[in-house]
C-alpha cells in the first residue's frame, strides 16, 4: 500500500508523475552494459594477490616465478606508487581525503593491515594464467599482532597500525594527518576526536524527572550491491588514459586517480558504466590505479575486477561501532538534556562516518542541553565506506531505544513524546545548524494517523515499535547540457552516475520546464570529457543537485526559444510568452509556434540551441522519517519474523514517486537486514571474516519480508525550484530501532546489540 500526503506543494504537469525510466529497457533485457562487459582488443586480465594476515610487515615481494610463467605481461606492487606524505600541509586546500592513507589502501607499500589488503597485482593473456601467476608471486611477511574489536583497539597496548598516526585525543595536537618521523608525540590507534555541546548538561539532567542510559554494540555490515566492482584502463599513444567503471561519480574517480598516480587530470578521461548498486560503498577507488599501472607496464588494455570474496574482505563495509546514550526527560515528556558517546570503527585507514553519526543523533528533537562526543578508530579491517546515510543507523539505533524506553517509564505514547520535543524550522540542533523548513512533526503526525499504528497485534509474542530517523541530505557541483533536435526531442547530458532512476527524474525536470513530453527528453549520463564537473552521486543529492543543473538548462533554452521566436516574427522578446511549449504573442493571437514546429527552422535562424546548468546549490533540506513496524518472536529460538512494514518520509516533493517509494522499501529492506542477520563474523584467532560469500552473509530476501507499505509526506523544500529533499538515504535510519523497540513490546527484553539475530536474542531472553 502506499499514499501521499501533500501539504504546502504546488501541482506540476510532468514532476509528480510516473513515466517508464528511460534506461528500463536495456535494464530488464540485459543490453546494459556494466564495466565488466568492456572487452577491448587485446585485453589483459589482471588478479590481487592480496595479503593472508591481518597484520603484517611486507619484507619483500618477488615476482621472478610469475613473470616466468608465459603468457604474463606484467607485475605491479606498492613501489609502483608514487608516495604522497600523508601531511595535512600537504594535501591541498578543501582535500577529503588524505591521499597517502588512499594509496596505501589499494597497494600496500610496508605493512599489510588486513586480511585482504591488495598487496601485488599481475596482469595475464588469461584470467586463468593472471590467478596462477599470483599464486607465484612471492611474499615475504613479519606477522604482527593484529586488533579486530574497537574497544581493544584504543587501550594503550594495542598493536597501532600506523606509527606516524598520532593520538588525537592529545589537545596539543591536530589531527587527521600523519605525524613527522622525528615528532614525539604517542602514535595511537584513535584518528579523530570531537566534541559537540550544547547548553548546560549538568543543569539538564538535575531538571529532569527521568533518565535513561544505556551502551550498544554493532557489527560490519556490507552494502551488498550485486555487482563486484571493476576497472578497466587503456593508454592511448597520446599518453592520455581511459578507465571504464562502475562507480558512484566518475569524476571522483578521476580526479583521485590522477593524484594516486601523479599524472594531471587532464590526461584521464572515465568512462561510467551502468553501476550494479552501490549504495554509497562505490565512492571510493580500489581498482583503477592498479589496472592503469599495469596497462602502462604491459602496453595493453587491462581488466582487472573483484570476486564476491575480495569486495566483502577488501571494500568498504560501513562500521561496526559502541556507543553510550543518556537521555533525561520530564514528567510531561519534555527532554531535559542528552549526552552520547559514539565510538566508530575507521578500519585500516582513518575516516569512519562518526561526524555524520553524531550530526544525525539528535536531530530530530529540541534539545536545549547536550553534549555528543565522537571517536574514529583505526583496526584491522577492511577501511569502511559510506552506506546510505552513513553513521546515521547506528546512531539512531541507541538514540531511539532510549527514546523509546523514556516513553515507557512515563507512561506515555511513543509518538506523542516525540511530538512533544520534535524538531522544526528555527530550532537549533546540538551540533549548530538551524533547521529550515523542515516536515518532522508532519511525518509523525502521519504516522500517529496511520492505520498501522492502531491496528490490533493478532497473536502472543507479537510486538510493534516505531522510531525515526534525520539526515540532512548533501548538495555538491552539477553540470548539465541539453541540445534541442530539429525533431523536437531534446538530448540531455549530465554527470551524475544512474543508481536509483536519476536519468527519468531529470528528463522530467526539463520536460516540466519545456512543457514537452518526458518521452521527448533523451538523457544520458556522460564521460568526463563531455559534461561538466559533477560531484558524487551520494547523500541523498542527485534529484536536488542535479536537478536543478537541469532546471537550469531548460531555462536557458527556453530564453533561446524566445529569442528565436522573436526573430522570426520580427517582434521583441518581451512580447512573447512561454506556456507549456507554446510561444504565442502577448496581443497577436496569430503569432503562435509550438517547441515542435520551432525545433526544425532553428540552425536556419541562427544555429543550434543548447542550454547548459551549471550549479552548486546550498540549502539541500534535511530528511526526516518515521518507521513502524509489527514483528513476531520466538521464545523457544529467538527467531524474530517481521509481519507487516510502514515505512513514512517527508520527499519535500516526490518527481516521481515510484522511485521515492522503491528509495524507502529498499532502505527499509537492508535496515531489516542490518536489524536481523547482517554482521562481518570475525574469527577471533586469525582476525579474518569467516563469511565472505552471500551463502553465510545473509541478506532478507522476499520470503523473509512483507511487503514495505509507504507513505510519502510532502514538504516542499523552499530552497528547490520543484520543492526537492533527498530521499535515498534517511529510509535506513530508523529500521534497527524501530525493530528493537518491537521485539521489546513482543517479548519484554530491550535489545542491546545488532544484529539481533536468534542466537543474540535468545541470551536477551534467558538473561532476563
Amino acid at each position: 500500500m502506499t499514499s501521499n500526503i501533500v501539504l504546502s506543494n504546488q501541482e506540476f504537469n510532468v514532476v509528480g508523475g510516473r513515466p517508464i525510466r528511460h534506461d528500463g529497457a536495456d535494464k530488464v533485457t540485459g543490453r546494459a552494459r556494466y564495466s565488466a562487459d568492456i572487452t577491448l582488443p587485446g585485453l589483459l586480465h589482471a588478479k590481487i594477490v592480496r595479503s593472508p594476515h591481518p597484520h603484517a610487515r611486507i619484507k619483500s615481494i618477488d615476482a621472478t616465478r610469475a613473470l616466468a610463467l608465459p603468457g604474463v605481461k606484467a607485475v605491479v606492487t606498492g613501489a609502483d606508487l608514487p608516495q604522497p606524505t600523508g601531511k595535512l600541509m600537504d594535501q591541498g586546500e578543501g582535500a577529503m581525503i588524505n591521499p597517502k592513507f588512499l594509496s596505501n589502501n589499494i597497494l600496500a607499500t610496508d605493512k599489510a593491515l588486513y586480511k585482504g589488503h591488495a598487496v601485488a597485482a599481475v596482469a595475464a593473456t588469461s584470467l586463468h594464467i593472471a590467478e596462477e601467476a599470483a599464486s607465484l608471486i612471492d611474499v615475504d611477511y613479519e606477522v604482527l599482532p593484529f586488533v579486530v574489536d574497537v574497544l581493544d583497539s584504543m587501550k594503550p597496548d594495542a598493536p597501532v597500525l600506523h606509527e606516524r598516526l598520532f593520538n588525537a585525543t592529545d589537545a596539543n595536537v591536530r589531527p587527521g594527518g600523519l605525524r613527522s618521523e622525528d615528532d614525539a608525540t604517542k602514535s595511537s590507534n584513535i584518528a579523530n576526536h570531537f566534541v559537540f555541546e550544547s547548553g548546560d548538561i549538568e543543569k539538564g539532567f538535575k531538571e529532569a524527572d527521568v533518565i535513561v542510559e544505556r551502551e550498544y554494540r554493532s557489527q560490519s555490515v556490507h552494502q551488498g550491491y550485486i555487482e563486484p566492482h571493476s576497472a578497466t584502463a587503456l593508454w592511448g599513444e597520446d599518453g592520455n588514459l581511459t578507465l571504464w567503471c562502475s562507480s558512484q561519480g566518475h569524476f571522483n574517480v578521476r580526479d583521485q586517480t590522477a593524484t594516486i598516480l601523479g599524472i594531471p587530470i587532464a590526461t584521464i578521461k572515465v568512462v561510467p558504466m551502468e553501476i550494479g548498486g552501490g549504495f554509497g560503498g562505490k565512492t571510493l577507488i580500489y581498482l583503477e590505479p592498479v589496472a592503469a599501472l599495469l596497462a602502462k607496464k604491459s602496453g595493453k588494455p587491462v581488466k582487472v575486477a573483484m570476486s564476491r570474496a575480495d569486495v566483502f574482505e577488501a571494500s568498504g563495509p560501513t562500521s561496526g561501532g559502541s556507543y553510550r546514550v543518556k537521555i533525561g526527560a520530564t514528567k510531561d515528556g519534555k527532554i531535559t538534556a542528552a549526552d552520547a558517546t559514539l565510538i566508530y570503527e575507521a578500519g585500516a585507514f582513518p575516516g569512519s562516518p562518526v561526524n555524520p553519526g553524531c550530526q544525525c543523533i539528535f536531530a530530530p528533537y529540541i534539545i536545549e542541553n547536550g553534549r555528543i562526543e565522537g571517536y574514529d578508530i583505526v583496526l584491522n579491517k577492511p577501511k569502511t565506506a559510506a552506506y546510505r546515510a552513513p553513521g546515521a543507523p547506528a546512531a539512531a539505533f541507541a538514540a531511539e531505544t532510549v527514546i523509546d524506553e523514556i516513553a515507557e517509564k512515563l507512561g506515555m505514547d511513543s509518538l506523542e513524546l516525540r511530538l512533544i520535543n520534535g524538531a522544526k524550522e528555527g530550532s537549533r540542533r546540538i551540533t549548530g545548524p538551524v533547521n529550515p523548513k523542515i516536515g518532522f512533526l508532519e511525518t509523525l503526525e502521519a504516522a500517529k494517523d496511520h492505520d498501522h499504528y492502531s491496528a490490533p497485534l493478532a497473536g502472543p509474542n507479537q510486538g510493534r515499535g516505531v522510531a525515526s530517523g534525520f539526515w540532512f541530505n548533501a548538495t555538491g557541483p552539477a553540470s548539465a547540457t541539453a541540445s534541442v533536435n530539429p525533431d523536437g526531442s531534446v538530448s540531455l547530458i549530465e554527470g551524475s552516475p544512474d543508481i536509483g532512476g536519476s536519468r527519468v527524474v531529470m528528463a522530467q525536470h526539463l520536460a516540466e520546464v519545456l512543457g514537452i513530453g518526458v518521452e521527448e527528453v533523451r538523457p544520458t549520463v556522460g564521460d568526463t570529457d563531455s559534461v561538466g564537473y559533477t560531484s558524487l552521486t551520494g547523500g541523498s543529492s542527485v534529484a536536488f543537485k542535479t536537478g536543478w543543473a537541469t532546471y537550469e538548462a531548460a531555462l536557458d533554452i527556453k530564453q533561446q526559444l524566445i529569442a528565436r521566436a522573436a526573430k522570426i516574427w520580427d517582434v521583441s522578446e518581451d512580447d512573447i510568452e512561454y506556456e507549456g511549449g507554446v510561444m504565442s504573442h502577448r496581443s497577436d493571437p496569430e503569432l503562435r509556434m509550438t517547441f515542435k514546429e520551432l525545433a526544425p527552422r532553428l540552425n536556419g535562424t541562427g544555429g543550434p540551441v543548447v542550454g547548459r546548468g551549471n550549479v552548486n546549490p546550498s540549502a539541500p533540506g534535511g530528511a526526516f522519517a518515521v518507521h513502524i513496524v509489527d514483528v513476531e518472536v520466538d521464545p523457544e529460538t529467538g527467531k524474530v519474523d517481521i509481519l507487516r512494514y510502514t515505512a513514512i518520509q517527508d520527499a519535500g516533493k516526490a518527481i516521481h514517486p515510484s522511485y521515492v517509494e522503491g528509495q524507502m522499501q529498499g532502505g527499509a529492506v537492508q535496515g531489516i537486514g542490518w536489524a536481523l542477520n547482517e554482521e562481518y563474523y570475525y574469527n577471533p584467532d586469525q582476525g579474518e571474516m569467516a563469511n565472505s560469500s552471500f551463502l553465510d552473509y545473509r541478506m532478507p530476501t522476499s520470503l523473509d519480508l512483507p511487503m514495505i507499505d509507504t507513505v510519502i509526506v510532502e514538504v516542499a523544500n523552499p530552497t528547490h525550484p520543484f520543492g526537492v529533499r533527498g530521499v535515498g538515504e534517511v529510509p535506513l535510519v530508523p529500521p534497527m530501532a524501530a525493530i528493537a523497540n518491537a521485539i521489546y513490546n513482543a517479548v519484554g527484553v530491550r535489545m542491546n546489540q545488532l544484529p539481533m539475530s536468534p542466537g543474540n536474542v535468545l541470551d536477551a531472553i534467558w538473561n532476563k
